[in-house]
């Protein structure tokens, strides 16, 4: 099993001077310090306009600057909002190659298509048409990351002429493909597109096994058609993240923020928001009460809820549950509400010497027989894939040159 760190970056108001610098510097120190540890993704997602809940709305920056401070960790969009309304295709290839390039290869890219309509009406996205339209979009943007030049195309929902679009990634044919999944629904899509399945709910283990085996058969029939030039077949789940010697202290350390998260995750979708005045904290504290002295009570008498809170034991099975559900990757969910940064880093740092290394010694191995298990269906899949033909030379068409204008060639200097 592989371990990764996830980013919205939560700021709840009220907000001083400062926070957002603070708040951006400390989720970097962290990334940084993940790398050092022995973590294997840093995922970051891609939001705008939804204050409180995410101020990361260039996660292209934030992961090309992350690019440059760390060495093996492989920097995630988790994901990248690929329909044309928030980023041109051609505009979201220029920028995978480029951080691939500067990376040395260590880039995945996540798909998502936005979900509030703090977001969609802004940009004028249709919510029924948006995952047809970033489905389309994705599968453009893999072309151009692999063809030379992209041939142009004529859709639904994007178009464009011919151009070679460069930079070209590192890694070949291009990074790994991924899906935001939210439900058994979108994990069938992730799986019939051959897309990895980042799974952002937070479902118990028998959950997780039921999406596990609806994910793979599909990867294993001929319903999986991929949109990519290769198939990435992955799970990777969301879980708390709060770990301490003592369970009742990592109760108290990441409880509230954890719910904070899931109560705005919901009250963006149901509730209306005047921008730039949301209450989103204040509402949350008021409907919340005393619950962290209630649960930590609990944890005081033994009591364990599974869910990513608790001692490194508590987390080691924790993690062989959905480890044994066929989950390929834990995410944790660890910046979020007000939990503190010395909190965060003194947890990470606590996993990484604890419990990390049980895992990280199968991983490999793991790895290597399920490569090798899966790779005829891979083949198949991609002999399923009705692929973009290349432009031979001659088929190439000229861009024709601005006419000049008379008195611009008169003006023009005749000599030096």
């Amino acid at each position: 099993m592989r371990f990764g760190v996830f980013y919205e970056l939560q700021l709840p108001k009220p907000w001083e001077e400062g926070d957002e610098y603070r708040l951006f510097h400390e989720a970097m120190e962290q990334v940084v310090l993940a790398d050092q540890l022995g973590f294997d993704y840093a995922w970051e997602v891609e939001h705008h306009f939804l204050d409180e809940y995410s101020h990361s709305s260039a996660p292209e920056v934030f992961l090309a600057v992350a690019a440059g401070r760390t060495e093996r960790i492989r920097l995630g969009h988790g994901i990248r909002q690929v329909i044309p309304n928030y980023n041109h295709p051609a505009r979201t290839a220029e920028g995978l190659a480029t951080l691939d390039l500067l990376s040395n290869g260590r880039v995945d890219f996540g798909i998502g298509e936005g979900a509030t309509r703090m977001e969609l009406h802004a940009f004028g996205i249709p919510a029924k048409s948006k995952r047809a339209m970033a489905l389309e979009a994705a599968e453009q943007i893999a072309h151009m990351l692999v063809l030379d030049p992209y041939p142009g195309y004529e859709g639904e929902f994007f178009s464009m002429p011919c151009r070679n679009v460069i930079p070209k990634p590192l890694q070949k044919p291009h990074p790994p493909m991924w899906m935001a999944c939210t439900n058994r629904d979108t994990i069938r899509v992730a799986a019939r597109n051959g897309l990895g399945a980042l799974a952002f709910s937070f479902v118990d283990p028998e959950e997780a096994k039921n999406w596990s085996k609806i994910y793979y058969d599909i990867i294993r029939s001929e319903e999986c058609v991929p949109i990519g030039h290769t198939v990435n077949p992955n799970i990777a789940m969301v879980s708390n993240f709060s770990i301490h010697e003592d369970r009742a202290e990592a109760v108290r350390r990441g409880l509230e923020g954890f719910e904070f998260f899931f109560y705005a995750v919901r009250a963006l979708v149901v509730q209306d928001a005047v921008p730039g005045r949301t209450t989103l904290w204040k509402d949350f504290q008021e409907l919340r009460g005393n619950r962290t002295a209630e649960i930590v009570a609990q944890a005081e008498a033994g009591e364990h809820s599974g869910t990513g809170i608790g001692t490194p034991d508590d987390m080691r099975v924790h993690l062989r549950t959905y480890r044994d559900a066929g989950v390929d990757q834990i995410i944790f969910l660890q910046q979020a509400g007000k939990n503190r940064h010395d909190h965060i880093c003194q947890a990470l740092e606590l996993f990484a010497r604890e419990v990390m290394p049980e895992f990280a010694a199968e991983a490999t191995q793991c790895e290597a027989e399920k490569t090798a298990e899966l790779a005829p269906y891979v083949e198949a899949a991609l002999q399923r894939k009705k692929w973009m033909s290349p432009l031979q030379d001659k088929d190439i068409p000229v861009v024709k040159a601005a006419v000049v204008a008379p008195e611009i060639n008169r003006a023009a200097p005749r000599e030096g």
